[in-house]
Order: structure tokens, then C-alpha cells, then sequence
């Protein structure tokens, strides 16, 4: 499993495939649950999508989404 706690979702550069596929499923989780709820759950403080809004996590998954092509052209 991918540890991802103590990385920095605005700095993808330095994650590899299988955090970033990790960050990609809990990041459009979050989406769904902003979309279909008006009331979110409200995540703890250790969570890494914690104090992130519904757009930011929308340009997060963007930027993942970037970082996997960029990856893929390294390899």
C-alpha cells in the first residue's frame, strides 16, 4: 500500500505510479461525495485531502492526472 500521508499534493513531481493512482482514487471519492452531498463528511486533520475544497481537489486530480503522463514519458 502507498504511503502517502507525508507527501505534498501540490508537488506531484516526486510521487511515483502507485501513490498517484492512490491520490486519484481518494481524490474523485472526495469529488463524488461533494457532488452528491450537501453536507460532506468532514475529514480528520491527519487525512491529506483534509481543508481541501471541492474545486481545489478537482485541479489536484488535473495535475495527477499530468504527473502519470509525465511519469509514463520517463520510463
Amino acid at each position: 500500500m502507498a504511503n502517502i500521508k507525508e507527501k505534498d499534493i501540490h508537488n506531484l513531481s516526486d510521487w511515483n505510479m502507485k501513490e498517484l493512482r492512490k491520490l486519484k482514487i481518494m481524490l474523485g471519492n472526495r469529488i463524488t461525495s461533494f457532488e452528491n452531498s450537501s453536507n460532506p463528511k468532514e475529514l480528520q486533520k491527519s487525512h491529506i485531502l483534509f481543508d481541501v475544497s471541492h474545486d481545489e481537489c478537482k485541479k489536484v486530480l488535473e495535475n495527477v492526472y499530468q504527473a502519470e503522463k509525465d511519469l509514463v514519458k520517463k520510463l
